[in-house]
């Protein structure tokens, strides 16, 4: 286990809740724009401007058998996947409340970040939907979309090392909720976790502390006292898992984040369960610039534990 934190300040003042509320509010609006429904229909370059071979980000569709519906996604393949024929790891990167499956692409730096990395990034859209399964809506079943169909869309399109050693999940905020329960409850298809800025108390009081979330937990997680509630609460959850079959957890929150409490309230729990993590708590809050460095952060990590080869990381001035 490692952890690095600077200072402690666990006070959330109600301005500061509105503020995240307006700040995401404006992420769906710069990422309003239409998504192309055809297979492979639009290729974009990736950032870096290098005159050696480049990542490429792909945009695709498919119909998800568990919703029913035409659902999109990108993915970005590494430098020079298209003049090889070698088989890659696959992170699967999800986007926050109010966001779709372009934000990580289009509001960080990835595609500089993993553009020489020996790595497949997916990165699926789910809406407002909390990835669960919802309790209200039977057609809005989403765990069930990432877990049995994105995957498989994934793996079947793409040359992926279709083995839970070669698959790591990680997302912010809604999406970092979800890689922690995914990666609790379907153990068996990952090997690391990326929790940035957990919203981890969705189903178990955050409609209670945030009255703007609260008409999407209560349309995904059902009234308080409902099962899908207790079903989906990473903190129970963890309570029975087998500490042997769990991936290795990746923490990253910071300290003037509204999550920062209960993101500590998980190391926490992580270590007195002797659960292999790391934690991270830097200066920032609930913000794009601080996402950007986090994600770049938790691939460097993957370096380390050889689950990505690199030939290089580009620097930045993120703090380390």
């Amino acid at each position: 286990m490692r952890e690095n934190r600077s200072r402690v300040n666990a006070n959330i003042t109600g301005s500061r809740r509105s503020r995240l509320a307006v700040f995401l509010l404006a992420v769906a609006a710069v990422s309003a724009a239409p998504p192309s429904s055809a297979w492979a229909q639009k290729v974009a370059r990736g950032a870096t401007e290098k005159a050696k071979a480049r990542s490429t980000l792909v945009d695709a569709g498919f119909r998800s058998e568990s919703l029913q519906r035409e659902m999109h996604y990108r993915v970005l393949l590494p430098a020079g996947y298209e003049s090889s024929e070698k088989r890659y790891p696959t992170l699967y990167l999800l986007h926050g409340l109010y966001g779709d499956f372009k934000n990580w692409s289009t509001l960080t730096h990835l595609a500089d970040w993993a553009e020489h990395l020996d790595l497949v990034v997916a990165m699926p859209d789910a809406g407002n939907s909390w990835y669960v399964n919802s309790a209200t809506k039977e057609s809005d079943r989403f765990e069930d979309y990432i877990v049995n169909d994105f995957i498989a869309e994934v793996d079947s399109h793409f040359r992926t090392i279709r083995d839970r050693r070669a698959r790591a999940i990680a997302g912010l905020s809604m999406g970092g909720y979800a890689a922690m329960n995914f990666s609790i409850k379907h153990s068996t298809l990952f090997s690391y976790s990326g929790v940035i800025s957990g919203a981890l108390d969705a189903p178990s009081g955050l409609d209670e502390r945030i009255s703007e979330f609260r008409e999407g937990l209560q349309n995904a997680f059902g009234p308080h006292g409902n099962p899908n509630r207790s079903a989906n609460d990473v903190f129970l959850l963890l309570e029975t898992s087998v500490k042997s079959k769990l991936p290795y957890f990746y923490i990253d929150c910071g300290e003037d984040d509204i999550f920062s409490g209960v993101n500590r309230n998980l190391a926490a729990r992580l270590q007195e369960k002797h659960i292999s993590y790391e934690y991270h708590e830097m200066p920032g809050a609930h913000t794009w610039e601080y996402w950007d460095c986090a994600i770049r952060r938790f691939l460097v990590v993957l370096c380390s534990k050889n689950f990505v080869h690199r030939s290089y990381l580009p620097e930045c001035d993120c703090a380390t």
